[in-house]
């Protein structure tokens, strides 16, 4: 460095040290998280809810500790007997029929993803193309413990993993950073 510049650079170390201090010392606004629904951002579900109007839940999802711990594998809505059990999503049925004396139909999604709707009449077969809101049901009576006339068990698994059915028809959110004003 020449000794002009080194002079130069003395000379303006203070007033730096200053401004740098001063920045320091101003407030700033700090980031604040919000959350942005997805369909306000412009998202739509992949999926929809299997009873229409959207249903009371009367027992929400409590997952397993282990895969065959205890649990509730899925959630009950609120319907009457006889209502239409729609598809979440579009799939393929793989199982329409009677489990332990209760209809069950399956359907697998893309992605490794299976959701199930029981106790219900079947009125799709095993290996047919369904698509998202098609009526695969009607829910039948016999879901025990069930605190209204009648529930729909809907659960979801996903490679093995039991998931809350509810994310599918609530959709993530995103963050968005917004600046802070204290």
């Amino acid at each position: 460095m020449s000794s002009d510049r080194a002079h130069v650079h003395r000379r303006h170390a203070p007033l730096a040290l200053v401004v740098t201090i001063s920045l320091l010392l101003l407030p700033w606004p700090h980031p604040q998280a919000v959350a942005i629904p997805a369909a306000a951002a412009g998202l739509e579900p992949r999926f929809s809810w299997p009873l229409l109007p959207a249903p009371a839940v009367t027992r929400n999802f409590e997952e397993p500790a282990h895969p065959y711990g205890p649990g509730h594998r899925g959630v009950d809505l609120s319907t009457e007997v006889g209502h239409s059990v729609l598809a979440a999503g579009e799939g393929t049925v793989r199982f329409a029929g009677t489990v332990a004396g209760r209809g069950v139909v399956s359907i697998e999604h893309d992605g490794e993803l299976r959701t199930t709707y029981e106790p219900v009449v079947p009125t799709v077969s095993t290996g047919e193309q369904i698509h998202r809101g098609q009526v695969i049901g009607q829910v039948a009576a016999g879901h025990e413990a069930c605190p209204v006339a009648a529930c729909l068990h809907w659960g979801a698994l996903r490679a093995g993993e039991y998931l809350n059915p509810l994310r599918l028809v609530r959709p993530d959110t995103r963050l968005r950073l917004k600046p802070w004003e204290p």
